[in-house]
């Protein structure tokens, strides 16, 4: 029986070097609450996303979490954001009392449409909340040019960006907030994990606070917190694959120039094209299945399927389709046709670099078939 091929895979680091750090955990004996490889991955974090605030965080979901909460946004008031998105970033909205206002996205880079924002600005708006998808960036200057116009936050969900610089800026430094993260179907993993990355420096302890139940001492407690550390395992992990995310790139790199190669004359399929002042996190590779192409998206996914290719109709169902979210006026789907015809063409591929020549050829074989 042929192995399965899954969408992505873990990078993860030699097992013996990670025994070498559990052994100096052990014999430490100290393996959470801000310990020293948590701390040091922090600065070393800062150097590579090249901002000048990073907080660990136990997971990428609790540190989006935590960004709303921290930017002290009024209960109840709206979060302008992407159906075309993973259920985490509606939820942190939802999770804050604040309420998801769904808007259109563009048909190349799968992002929040910014010429469809203002449009949904509303006197109860406090923030927008967009989403790099796939590693394409967020037209960011539209985006702060509408919240300066209105006073708005500006949140980025950077899960798929990781070491993404737009017009040579690190793409962290935009906007009030940028969520990363470490999760292991990300590029850079710590096995579950994320960050917040920003620059105002009077969030520092607020974050800090927010995602340590608000403990600043035995006896002080500052804030009404939660518990959104990484421990020192995790940290651990992230130090080790610190030195092995760059390699996994450059195979990524090898691997989309194949299927580009492969794919690139193959009617009724679209290949989205990183804008040329962007550097390419290597996070998923997609392409879109069009009306010319042989058979439907869901026919292909299911042809690849039955050949154990796992790719993924990544973001289908979208997040307005949502049973918790489907009643809302956002989500009518007169008011987003890009995403809803979006949601039935993309495909994301099988995109790591381990990924063996004989099963490459055969993902690019199913897929050009007749």
């Amino acid at each position: 029986m042929d192995k399965k091929i899954f969408v992505t895979q873990p990078l993860l680091p030699a097992l013996s070097d990670l025994n070498k750090e559990l052994e100096q955990i052990w014999k430490e004996k100290r393996v959470t609450n801000a310990g020293p490889r948590h701390n040091l991955l922090e600065e070393k974090l800062k150097e590579v996303l090249g901002v000048r605030n990073v907080s660990l965080f136990n997971n990428g979901t609790i540190a989006l979490l935590t960004a709303l909460k921290a930017l002290d946004l009024p209960y109840g008031s709206e979060v302008i954001t992407t159906p075309f998105t993973f259920a985490a970033t509606p939820h942190c909205i939802s999770w804050n009392g604040l309420k998801p206002v769904f808007c259109d996205i563009e048909p190349e880079t799968m992002c929040i449409d910014p010429d469809k924002i203002e449009r949904a600005v509303t006197p109860n708006t406090s923030a927008i909340l967009a989403v790099h998808v796939y590693g394409f960036p967020c037209n960011v200057e539209k985006i702060q040019k509408i919240a300066d116009k209105y006073n708005l936050k500006v949140i980025y969900d950077g899960a798929h960006v990781f070491s993404t610089k737009l017009n040579g800026i690190d793409i962290g430094n935009f906007g009030d907030i940028t969520m990363f993260s470490f999760h292991a179907t990300k590029l850079f993993t710590t096995i579950e994990g994320g960050c917040l990355a920003y620059g105002n420096d009077n969030l520092v302890r607020k974050i800090y606070n927010l995602r340590n139940f608000g403990i600043r001492g035995e006896e002080v407690v500052e804030d009404i917190g939660i518990n959104g550390k990484m421990n020192e395992i995790q940290a651990s992990v992230g130090l080790l694959n610190l030195d092995l995310y760059e390699a996994e790139q450059e195979k990524r790199r090898v691997l989309r120039k194949y299927y580009d190669t492969r794919l690139k004359d193959i009617k009724g399929i679209r290949i989205p094209k990183m804008p040329e002042n962007t550097t390419d996190s290597c996070q998923y590779y997609p392409i879109i299945i069009e009306d010319d192409f042989k058979i439907s998206r869901d026919d292909l996914y299911s042809r690849l399927r039955e050949k154990d290719i796992y790719a993924r109709k990544y973001f289908y169902p979208l997040c307005s389709d949502y049973d918790c979210y489907r009643e809302l006026p956002s989500s009518l789907p007169a008011n987003l046709p890009v995403a809803n015809d979006m949601k039935m063409r993309v495909l994301c591929l099988p995109f790591y670099g381990s990924l063996e020549e004989a099963e490459r050829e055969k993902i690019c074989s199913e897929i050009i078939r007749k």
